[in-house]
């Protein structure tokens, strides 16, 4: 049965991280990655089948670079044929959708997590995640922030370095802190 705290963070409510469900999801986690990261530098059947464990869904064909990072690991899901590139970090509080050929720059941060604006609940150190939902065939530079709750349309390109604040159009290219829109569909 899932704890009280568990259940507020599938459902996009504010919840205590501090939660001991929770906190076990992450050491096991943490513990994955440990094996993830030692992996060899090979996109090869091993690597893709030590991938699937960790993650919700792996396409055929995704590689992800180590170092990885995330938080669960059980809210991210690949499609086929997507390359993350090193040291790119998902707070996955929340769940993460990545569409079939998508391409993350190095160093690149997909955030799900969120933080009350109420300073009183901050001190009580609640949080929230909000979905990210990455479309088919987008490039994301490196360096790029995604805050929670944005959805970034297929074939869209985010430029290295922005920060993306809100949903990014199919076709679209952003640029900038924060990311502004520099060309449309086409």
């Amino acid at each position: 049965m899932d704890s009280l705290a568990r259940q507020q963070q599938r459902t996009g409510q504010l919840y205590d991280p501090r939660d001991a469900q929770l906190q076990a999801a992450q050491a096991a986690n943490q513990r994955w990655l440990q094996r993830y990261n030692a992996c060899p530098l090979v996109a090869d059947e091993e690597r893709l089948a030590l991938l699937r464990e960790g993650l919700a869904k792996v396409g055929a064909g995704s590689f992800v670079r180590a170092p990885f990072h995330c938080d669960y690991g059980h809210n991210i899901r690949l499609g086929a044929g997507v390359f993350i590139n090193f040291n790119v970090v998902i707070l996955d509080v929340a769940p993460v959708s990545i569409g079939d050929l998508t391409q993350i720059g190095p160093g690149a941060q997909l955030l799900t997590a969120d933080h009350p604006r109420d300073a009183r609940q901050r001190a009580d150190g609640l949080e929230r995640g909000l979905p990210i939902s990455v479309g088919r065939n987008v490039w994301i530079g490196a360096g790029a922030l995604v805050l929670p709750g944005v959805t970034i349309g297929d074939d869209a390109v985010v430029g290295a370095g922005s920060v993306v604040t809100r949903d990014v159009p199919a076709g679209c290219t952003v640029v900038g802190n924060p990311a502004r829109l520099v060309s449309g569909p086409g």
